[in-house]
């Protein structure tokens, strides 16, 4: 009987974990951010004074190429995310236009 509960959980688990998946895949496109919220967020360590509320200092080229490694999925997730104390939603969605990348512009989820 024990064992039989075990796998009832692993099971939900499981279909909790590919819920989750399943909504931060962008519609139509089927591109999916591989990192989670915070090891994408660690990777834009070198962009916070360019996203800092009312920063007017512009990205760095180490900011712009952890843009470009990023990629316009996370950049999304992370955009759409919780809030990140210190960062403004509105500058950090600019930094693909001012790092000069091809991304598509993000969809803002509705809160």
């Amino acid at each position: 009987m024990k064992l039989y509960l075990c796998k009832g959980k692993a099971f939900v688990s499981l279909v909790v974990v590919l819920l989750i998946m399943t909504v931060m895949v962008r519609k139509g496109e089927g591109h999916t951010c591989g990192n989670t919220f915070f090891s994408a967020l660690v990777q834009l360590i070198p962009c916070r004074t360019s996203v800092s509320p009312f920063s007017p200092v512009p990205p760095s080229q180490t900011c712009c190429n952890a843009i470009k490694t990023l990629g316009q999925p996370c950049l999304c997730v992370l955009v759409n995310g919780p809030p990140i104390s210190g960062v403004d939603r509105s500058m950090a969605l600019q930094l693909p236009d001012k790092c000069a990348t091809n991304f598509d512009p993000c969809e803002l989820a509705r809160k």
